[in-house]
């Protein structure tokens, strides 16, 4: 699996840290910061909750993933 987020989307709302912290960080400002593209397999169900309760969409899946 492979994740893109966008920053501009973000509103910093953090639920993907709480969520998948190995795969998600949040810069100075609060914003997404993606830690690494390809999701481990172990992360996986982490990382597709996050990309559930994003209140506004920055985070999705990569097509073909």
């Amino acid at each position: 699996m492979r994740v893109l987020v966008d920053r501009d989307r973000c509103c910093g709302s953090g639920n993907c840290v709480a969520n998948a912290p190995e795969v998600f960080d949040q810069d100075d400002d609060g914003l997404v910061r993606l830690l690494c593209v390809s999701v481990p397999p172990e992360s996986r169900d982490a990382v597709l909750d996050a990309l559930d309760l994003c209140p506004t969409g920055a985070i999705s899946e990569a097509a073909g993933t």
